[in-house]
């Protein structure tokens, strides 16, 4: 202990470090920045700007470009939230998660004597929530978009018509995912290759081109109805699945007040339930200036054991408390409250580790899943955008719709199936996210913009299941707190607590093996995975320019500006 102490006092009495020596510099712009998962996204979104659209219209463009070239996240048969700033300063955010169908029930996903049947809801048809992506593109163009809405989904078109070179990563994950697709599907979609995907392979989606054709010449409808709801109600009958025509006729997204909060004279701008990433990502930096967190040393032990004794009570209150505002009273106001916080904090010591037992109990495995994605856009009028969207789990349920050729959401493991079970994330749920017909579940996305004395700051967001909220907290504080560039503050190594399992998260070799050694001797319990997040961010700098810092070391993400 007495070590300890002393290293403390030593990483208080230091200036803080720079991390890199040479600092690394996103691609820059004077006018406009796309950030997002796939290169080609980015490009069609850059284009639609040079030609003459706001960042609403790149934000149609870019999803429905997403959902033909990065399969495993970017999606029509999904959902998400969306989070803007526009150039006169008010915001806004727009609900468009998936939805519980309406024969949905509480116990659906329990067996005989009541225990919870995980597969039920993570793999095929049953594991299918009302998608919302193609209503949410569709009303956030029809409130702010200037182009018109057949030029946006017209890029899309082309790339699943003429077909696209795989990544590296996009080949991996196919590859990955062979036997599900097999286990989850009555026919055989063009995913299925019995001889394996490889870098360079050419990917044409025909049926996925005549859906994004009804799509573009009828808007929402040419999804909700006609030939592809046809086809999507079938694919419902063949798998057992229970979402109808009437859940798709009623599916509707909704228009929400953000979260603001404030942090070291920042505006912090997020998303509201069924979000949990708004309220979590304010309460955890409320924490972090409380403790001042960004006056120690950037990953040092003392600063990620900080990190994670914040973490803990975050997520148990996100455990207990969140849900549907439209369905759960959620206490937004106290959970966000200064005297509520500095209560929930008031245990946290700086040299040591609160066992989660003490906190709550119950030892949860975790599952890793490479889902969701996210981008950022700022136009030449000022105007921001943050998306995330998500199918959940990589590939969503691993059902593809016969004849429609787009896969569909796992959503439904969102939900608390049983209070004190666990999700393919390992987050625990209660009351306040239990199933009910038509309600939406609770997610971890967290897309975010941060102003400062009234401008436009920061664009932020990534996929990551359970670890999106600390992602987005942790990359934040590299740019505000440790003068980052945009994309180092990307770079940078992430590490991850969620309170339940009791392990503290790193990504595997990115921290020295005496900074590891001094997380165990405070107490932690180290879990190594690959990676943590894999941001997509836009910075304003101080000479207005934009730097866009995407996840190149962790993805296939690109950002351009102009």
């Amino acid at each position: 202990m007495k070590k300890l102490a002393f290293l403390i006092l030593l990483a208080a009495c230091q200036p803080k470090p720079t991390v890199q020596t040479i600092p690394e510099t996103g691609p820059t712009g004077k006018s406009a920045m796309v950030a997002s998962a796939h290169p080609l996204a980015t490009k069609v979104g850059v284009q639609i700007m040079k030609d003459g659209g706001n960042a609403f219209d790149a934000a149609v463009a870019v999803k429905f470009a997403l959902s033909v070239v990065y399969p495993q996240a970017g999606n029509i048969g999904g959902g998400g939230f969306a989070v803007f700033r526009m150039a006169n300063g008010s915001v806004g955010a727009l609900d468009f998660r998936e939805k519980a169908p309406l024969a949905a029930s509480r116990d659906m996903y329990l067996d005989e004597v009541g225990e919870f049947t995980e597969d039920l809801s993570t793999i095929g048809h049953q594991a299918v929530g009302v998608p919302g992506s193609v209503a949410g593109m569709w009303e956030l163009h029809q409130e702010y978009g200037k182009m018109e809405w057949q030029s946006l989904v017209q890029p899309a078109i082309d790339f699943a018509f003429e077909g696209f070179s795989l990544t590296k990563n996009g080949a991996s994950i196919l590859n990955h995912y062979q036997d599900e697709f097999i286990e989850a599907n009555k026919y055989t979609p063009w995913m299925i290759n019995k001889d394996g995907w490889k870098e360079g392979m050419t990917v044409i989606q025909r049926e996925l081109t005549a859906t994004l054709g009804f799509i573009r010449d009828s808007g929402r409808d040419g999804f909700y109805k006609g030939i592809v709801g046809d086809q999507l109600i079938k694919e419902m009958m063949r798998g057992n699945g229970i979402i109808t025509q009437e859940d798709l006729d009623t599916y509707e997204p909704v228009w929400r007040d953000p979260v603001v909060s404030t942090y070291k004279g920042h505006k912090i701008i997020g998303m509201p339930p069924p979000s949990s990433g708004g309220i979590a990502l304010a309460q955890l930096l409320y924490g972090a200036e409380k403790f001042d967190l960004g006056d120690l040393s950037h990953n040092s032990s003392e600063y990620i054991n900080l990190m994670a004794e914040l973490e803990k009570r975050v997520y148990a209150d996100r455990t207990i408390h969140l849900g549907d505002m439209d369905f759960y009273d959620t206490p937004q106001s106290t959970l966000l409250s200064p005297n509520y916080l500095d209560e929930r904090f008031d245990g946290i010591a700086m040299n040591s580790m609160t066992s989660s037992i003490e906190i709550t109990n119950g030892v949860i495995p975790l599952k890793e899943s490479e889902q969701t994605t996210h981008f950022s856009i700022v136009d030449s009028e000022g105007n921001a955008v943050s998306i995330t969207t998500t199918l959940n789990g990589s590939m969503g349920s691993k059902v593809m719709v016969k004849g429609a050729g787009f896969l569909l959401n796992n959503e439904m493991d969102d939900f608390s199936a049983k209070p004190g079970s666990p999700n393919m994330f390992g987050l625990l749920g209660s009351e306040a996210n239990a199933i009910e017909p038509g309600k939406r579940m609770l997610s971890s996305m967290t897309p975010t913009i941060v102003e400062k004395e009234g401008q436009l700051r920061i664009v932020a967001g990534t996929p990551g299941g359970s670890t999106i909220i600390t992602s987005v907290f942790q990359t934040i504080l590299n740019v505000i707190d440790y003068d980052m560039t945009m994309q180092d503050a990307v770079n940078a190594p992430r590490a991850h607590h969620q309170w339940m399992p009791d392990m503290l998260y790193i990504e595997k070799g990115r921290l020295s093996e005496s900074l590891i050694n001094e997380l165990e001797q405070i107490g932690h319990e180290i879990n190594e995975r690959k990676y943590i997040g894999k941001m997509d961010c836009i910075l304003v700098r101080d000479d207005a320019t934009l730097e866009g810092g995407s996840d190149r070391m962790r993805g296939d993400s690109y950002s351009e500006g102009f």
